[in-house]
């Protein structure tokens, strides 16, 4: 990418696209194309082509997508799935039309098997059934790494697709009904220490294993596979480390300093058993993370204190 190439980032108010944009801008990139769902639904094939044929963007980041947590995910199904694959396929199917020269597609480590072997390589994609709690989700993400390595095929476009691991950072969603695990749990121990609360409840049993990397990782990554990457075959981003979600509450409750006692209510679901993503194929490419798991959660909870009237 040129520094003045128009670059259309798609869903800047998220946690990751917010990240991208910042990342673009502050490596000198000038010509950034942001719009808002109220000025561009994305689900809507019309005015997507509309914007496409209009604007012209050079390169697309493809952030933009319906999110959320194992309640989320359980209760709305039907809602992940349509909106998902909407967006998915009319920003695709857009640029092509319009002569992109490079998209990168944005899934998750969802995608791969409830049961996958551990760490999570590329090639294990559709090597076994989905875990059930996020398979709605998991299945649009498919679908949209599979449509831009078929239109690279067919149309000879320069689609790529990465699967970042478990993100969290500034400007994470900490909504009781939606937020992933961390954001949940800074906001949990937090409500808990404020209260003088003598419990946090934590859904499952605690065992189940995440690998967490810092959104501005993400982003930096997403920026350097952009200008450095060009095959079909996804590409994890993660850190390639991995830790149980008892683990997870104590760094929170560290960082935090909740004094009272942690309980697993084993009654709820765990989810996937461990998500450990197989980086080597990144590091191959010259590029590592650089924020470690507490570091990254201090930054977290000072961006939630900062920002709280939010919540």
């Amino acid at each position: 990418m040129n520094k003045d190439d128009k670059i259309y980032v798609a869903g800047h108010r998220g946690m990751v696209g917010s990240a991208i944009k910042r990342r673009l801008e502050k490596e000198g990139y000038t010509n950034i194309i942001v719009k808002t769902s109220k000025e561009l639904d994305l689900t809507n094939q019309a005015k997507v082509d509309e914007f496409f044929s209009v604007e012209k963007p050079d390169y697309v980041f493809l952030a933009a997508a319906k999110v959320g947590g194992i309640m989320a995910n359980i209760e709305s199904p039907g809602k992940f799935i349509y909106d998902n694959l909407m967006i998915s396929t009319n920003v695709i199917h857009a640029a092509y039309k319009n002569n992109v020269k490079k998209l990168m597609f944005l899934g998750s480590s969802c995608i791969y098997p409830r049961n996958c072997p551990q760490p999570m390589k590329e090639e294990y994609l559709l090597d076994g059934k989905l875990e059930p709690t996020n398979e709605a989700y998991a299945l649009a993400k498919i679908s949209g790494l599979k449509m831009c390595e078929y239109y690279n095929k067919q149309y000879n476009t320069n689609f790529i697709s990465v699967m970042p691991s478990n993100i969290y950072g500034e400007n994470d969603n900490f909504s009781k009904e939606s937020s992933h695990v961390v954001a949940a749990l800074i906001r949990k121990f937090h409500e808990a220490k404020v209260a003088n609360n003598e419990v946090v409840e934590i859904w499952g049993t605690g065992k189940a294993r995440r690998e967490f990397i810092y959104v501005d990782d993400v982003a930096d990554a997403c920026v350097y596979l952009m200008n450095e990457y060009s095959e079909d075959q996804h590409v994890n981003i993660g850190t390639g480390e991995d830790v149980s979600i008892k683990e997870l509450a104590e760094i929170i409750n560290e960082v935090i300093g909740f004094k009272g006692r942690i309980e697993f209510n084993t009654d709820k679901p765990d989810g996937m058993p461990r998500k450990l993503c197989d980086v080597s194929k990144l590091h191959s490419l010259g590029w590592n993370h650089r924020v470690n798991l507490k570091e990254g959660i201090a930054k977290s909870y000072k961006w939630f204190i900062d920002t709280l009237e939010k919540f």
